[in-house]
Formats: structure tokens, sequence, C-alpha cells
């Protein structure tokens, strides 16, 4: 099982801000990360703050629906924007931004799942 949780770590989707599983107080970082990518009001919920892999099922949600949202602001930019009265290059540029976002999301979506797997190991092991 480390085996996995090692792999996990040295993957490009672990994110630098957690340290690596099984590892002194990885748990802790694990949440203060998790933390960051969900609203105040959930990251201040006792359940979510007790139990890490609750709060990484929150933040899996969280992303996926940000993720939607920064596709849904792409791909309806080209059609939107020149309504609003935006010079030429500010739409390119937005477009760019939105098409940025999206890929960040992604690698963020792609760091909580891993995270989650490796809460679900560490607690399943207990």
């Amino acid at each position: 099982m480390s085996m996995t949780l090692t792999t996990t770590r040295i993957s490009q989707d672990w994110p630098c801000q957690v340290k690596t599983p099984g590892s002194y107080d990885w748990e802790r970082s694990a949440t203060k990360w998790l933390r960051e990518l969900v609203p105040a009001r959930y990251a201040s919920y006792p359940a979510l703050l007790r139990h890490p892999v609750l709060l990484a099922r929150h933040a899996q949600i969280q992303v996926q629906n940000e993720v939607r949202v920064a596709r849904t602001a792409l791909q309806t930019a080209r059609a939107d924007l020149p309504g609003l009265g935006l010079p030429e290059s500010v739409i390119e540029h937005t477009i760019k931004l939105y098409a940025a976002e999206v890929m960040q999301l992604q690698h963020i979506a792609r760091s909580v799942r891993a995270v989650t797997r490796a809460l679900t190991d560490h607690s399943a092991g207990r």
C-alpha cells in the first residue's frame, strides 16, 4: 500500500503544498490545502475539518463546478462579449484567460483526486 502512496506523491498531480502521504502531519497539510479550495463558510464546518476525506469530497465537487463555469464562460465568450461593447483585444485576452483557467482547474481537480485517494487509503488502513 505504501508503494501506491509514494507513487501518488511523485506524480505530477500531487500538490506541492501537501506533504507525502504517511509522513508526519501530512493529513494536516492536506486539510489546509483543501480548505483553500472551498468557500470560507465550508472551510469552517467542524465535521469537514475533523474528517479530511469529507473536505476532499466537497473540494472535488467544488472544483468540478468551477471547471464547468470556466468552460461555459469560454464557450460563450465569442458570442456574448462583443455585445458588451468590449474591444476585440480585450475579448481575445479574456478568451485566453478562460482557456488557461480551464486548464488550471483541471489540474487542480486531478490533484484533489490524488489527495482524496491517499486520504481514503489512509483512513481504510487505520
